[in-house]
């Protein structure tokens, strides 16, 4: 059997929230020993796999604990408890424009970024024509990105992302990133990668986008995997629940 691309066993994510607020230095010492704190419990014992070359969303209303674990996946947080193996290169992308220095140009994010993203320096430099020309930027690539448009960053950074030779992608909401006209040539990437045994977990609210790709999906409620399996199956529980 080969190995899965994601691995998530028994995964627990806590936060930590305190409701003493600090006015001042003076205080500072009387908080720290009278805070009060809450335990919340966003992720409670989440186990699944992603097979190579597998599409698999994940579905849940607000506060189900989607992002948390993309973010912990991306290893942006730690588990609590509990584990969590990517097996292959990753490239994550969450939030609108997270990774992008808003002073930098979209030029120099690019490089910046897919350095981070794993490649060379001269890898990044070959790239950066089929990214500019890809996410429709060619006028303004030399602009600070703190000036594009939310749509504009989407499209930088999805271009990005499928630019950096990944195995895995991340994807907070894989085709909120412009036209109808952009999205089917996202739709075409995602089935080329796909093709090259690429995997892909994305969270998405679009149940139209969720049939088009997705061969499997997950749904998080409190925390929880509620049901996993076909996404026609997935979906009409989800919105019936």
């Amino acid at each position: 059997m080969s190995t899965p691309a994601i691995l998530v066993q028994d995964l627990h994510k806590e936060f930590l929230l305190s409701h003493s607020g600090v006015g001042s230095l003076k205080t500072l010492a009387l908080w720290w020993k009278k805070r009060e704190l809450e335990h919340l419990q966003v992720l409670k014992g989440l186990s699944f796999e992603v097979g190579r070359g597998e599409c698999v969303a994940v579905v849940g209303r607000n506060g189900a604990g989607k992002s948390t674990l993309l973010s912990l996946l991306a290893r942006v947080y730690l588990p609590t408890t509990g584990t969590v193996q990517i097996n292959g290169r990753l490239a994550p992308l969450l939030e609108l424009g997270a990774g992008f220095h808003p002073d930098l140009t979209g030029l120099e994010n690019i490089l910046f970024n897919g350095m981070i993203l794993g490649l060379t320096r001269k890898q990044a430099m070959e790239r950066t024509a089929d990214i500019v020309a890809f996410a429709e930027l060619e006028h303004h690539i030399d602009s600070p990105v703190r000036a594009y448009s939310s749509g504009m960053l989407a499209r930088l950074g999805f271009s990005v992302a499928v630019h950096v030779d990944a195995d895995v992608l991340i994807v907070d909401e894989v085709l909120a990133v412009g036209d109808f006209a952009f999205e089917e040539k996202c739709y075409d990437r995602i089935a080329s990668f796909r093709s090259a045994s690429g995997t892909i977990l994305f969270v998405s609210h679009n149940m139209d986008s969720v049939r088009r790709v997705a061969d499997r999906c997950l749904w998080l409620k409190d925390g929880k995997v509620e049901l996993a399996g076909e996404p026609e199956t997935v979906i009409a529980s989800y919105e019936n629940g």
